[in-house]
């Protein structure tokens, strides 16, 4: 039987409190997911930035817009 499956098994009998209880700390730990996944992606860019810093590229630091 799959994780959800069992998830459900186990909480369709709980009382309605509960249930919602269940819930609730369910999408807490989806949306705690998620932002590992935004922190790791803004980790990974900037380790890249150090590829524009240096003394090569200043002359484009003063570039007008376009």
């Amino acid at each position: 039987m799959a994780i959800a499956e069992r998830v459900y098994e186990s909480v369709k009998g709980l009382p309605a409190p509960a249930a919602q209880e269940v819930l609730d700390f369910a999408n807490f730990l989806a949306e705690r997911e998620a932002k590992r996944e935004d922190r790791a992606l803004m980790l990974g860019q900037q380790s890249s930035l150090g590829d524009w810093d240096n003394e090569e590229d200043d002359a484009w630091n003063h570039a007008p817009a376009v």
